[in-house]
């Protein structure tokens, strides 16, 4: 698999990470399977959070094996310093780790939710006094909706976070005025040297009302290899992106480490997408 620099943080990272919300609502044994996939594929970073179910369960028994030979990143998803303190730790118990390489302060989509993280009593004073004491590594910031990355950008003019997480596929870069807050995200992400990592990839469209949800993700995510392909292709074709989040359904990883090592010219997966009548952004109706 290919590797590429996680920024500052100097980490030669898979270019796919692994998205343990798979791993949130299934068996230690299926867990396992999936996590010896990934293994197997090549991928060194994992992505985890608090707020995944037992995710952080699942990923417990394999540190004592693979602890020292991975980028490991959690999440806190509280806004108040006390209670992402609190979190924070927990998430370390929880994993069986006495430190993580990455804490992402999470689904910092927008500006009141930016403000309330930031703000005197935020949960990145917590989120910086973990790294003082030596229990994360470095502090970034994700978010997932339309203004992700104008909101990121103004993350990193607030404070120099190692690295961000924002959303990246061909349909968001056909909303208004996303490629164009995407770009200047990417300028600043360079200037400072942080990572760019992306979500959303294989994310097809919002679940139509009434469907049968057969995957564990929230949107409806793109199930035929192709389209995975496609999708993975043309985002990693972007040369400034140092990792895609595999989706949040175990049954997809298959798909997307055979799109990973047999990828398509760009002009040749905007085509196959564009023969999805129903490809559109997973964020014109966001859960609550």
């Amino acid at each position: 698999m290919e590797l590429r620099r996680l920024g500052g943080l100097g980490h030669q990272s898979s270019v796919l990470i692994y998205g343990a919300a798979a791993l949130g609502d299934v068996d230690q044994d299926t867990a396992d399977a999936s996590v010896q996939e990934a293994l197997d594929g090549g991928i060194n970073h994992f992505d985890v959070a608090r707020d995944y179910g037992d995710a952080e369960l699942r990923l417990a028994p394999w540190m004592p094996r693979i602890r020292d030979s991975i980028f490991l990143a959690t999440k806190t998803g509280e806004r108040d310093r006390d209670a992402a303190w609190a979190q924070i730790n927990e998430s370390l118990e929880r994993l069986g780790t006495d430190t993580v390489d990455l804490l992402q302060l999470h689904a910092v989509g927008d500006l009141d939710e930016l403000d309330k993280v930031t703000r005197a009593g935020g949960a990145l004073e917590a989120a910086l006094r973990a790294q003082e004491e030596g229990l994360v590594g470095a502090v970034g910031i994700t978010g997932h909706s339309h203004t992700a990355p104008s909101t990121h950008l103004e993350a990193l003019r607030r404070h120099p976070f190692a690295s961000v997480l924002t959303p990246l596929n061909p349909a968001l870069w056909q909303v208004p005025g996303y490629r164009e807050d995407y770009e200047a995200l990417v300028a600043e992400v360079q200037r400072q040297d942080a990572a760019l990592m992306t979500i959303k990839t294989v994310a097809r469209r919002n679940w139509p009302q009434g469907a049968d949800q057969s995957f564990a993700t929230w949107y409806e995510p793109q199930s035929d290899p192709g389209r995975i392909r496609a999708g993975v292709s043309w985002v990693l074709a972007h040369p400034e992106v140092t990792g895609l989040a595999t989706p949040g359904d175990v049954r997809l990883l298959t798909h997307v480490l055979a799109a990973e090592a047999d990828r398509m010219p760009v002009p040749d997966a905007e085509a196959v997408l564009a023969g999805d009548a129903d490809y559109s952004s997973p964020f014109l109706d966001m859960p609550i």
